[in-house]
């Protein structure tokens, strides 16, 4: 059964009517369309109000209001006699997947990376307890700005454990992924990763290398990678851009407790 912006919310067995505010109900119609947008639903142009309005089952003003807060986050543009366009697309990046930038982002152009800094350095204690390593012990710290062609993605700072770190050094940083130089040194596969994700906002220096305002939104992922052996060979602190990535991923839930017998 479809329910619709005046719907009622039910108390025992008698509804009863809810009053909403519109920004409630433009919130609601502009989530639809954000992922609608970025899972490609639309090749260039979104739906006409009178269509929206119909399929949300909201008021006029409702709709104008959801397409403004798109509009406000860059996703769309309003053109006269054309109609509201997709003015910007993310780029999806999988959380169920362990793969690097340039693997990620395979088929929608040339990942390069501007290195920043490469060299040993001494671990921080919180640093080489992650990596298993002795207190004061040497890593290799790598800092990267990551471009997609000219577009700026993410600032990457990543931890590496000595051996395969100083290896790595010596290879080229600005076209290759970590992952796949780690695998090459190694000799086998990475494994499996623990990871954290979260917002924060983006200090002026980095906003200024991301290209971004100050103050905005990114996305920040710690992320400590093993080898197939689970010896933790990697760790990153990774600030994305947000209004450019989507962290995406496939999860199972586990059996509930009360259906086991």
């Amino acid at each position: 059964m479809q329910v619709s912006d005046r719907k009622v919310a039910e108390v025992g067995a008698e509804p009863i009517p809810v009053r909403r505010l519109r920004a409630d109900q433009a919130r609601r119609v502009a989530d639809v369309l954000r992922h609608q947008i970025h899972a490609g639903a639309f090749d260039d142009v979104l739906p006409s109000e009178q269509q929206l309005v119909s399929e949300f089952d909201a008021s006029r003003n409702t709709v104008r209001e959801a397409l403004a807060l798109l509009k406000d986050e860059g996703l769309i543009d309003r053109v006269p006699k054309v109609g509201t366009r997709v003015a910007n697309r993310k780029f999806d990046h999988g959380l169920d997947a362990l793969l690097g930038l340039q693997e990620t982002l395979k088929g929608h152009g040339t990942v390069r990376n501007e290195v920043r800094a490469a060299m040993h350095i001494t671990a921080p204690a919180a640093v080489a307890r992650k990596l298993r390593l002795d207190p004061g012990e040497r890593v290799v710290y790598i800092e990267r700005l990551r471009y997609l062609a000219d577009l700026p993605l993410s600032l990457d700072l990543t931890y590496l454990a000595p051996d395969i770190g100083t290896e790595i050094l010596g290879h080229d940083l600005e076209t290759n992924d970590i992952f796949v130089l780690i695998e090459q040194i190694s000799g086998g596969p990475l494994g499996s990763a623990d990871l954290a994700l979260e917002a924060i906002t983006a200090d002026a220096h980095t906003a200024a290398m991301l290209d971004a305002p100050a103050g905005a939104a990114l996305l920040m992922l710690e992320r400590l990678s093993r080898l197939d052996d689970g010896r933790p060979v990697d760790l990153e602190y990774i600030r994305m851009r947000g209004d450019r990535i989507t962290m995406r991923g496939s999860l199972i839930r586990s059996t509930p407790e009360w259906k086991v017998i």
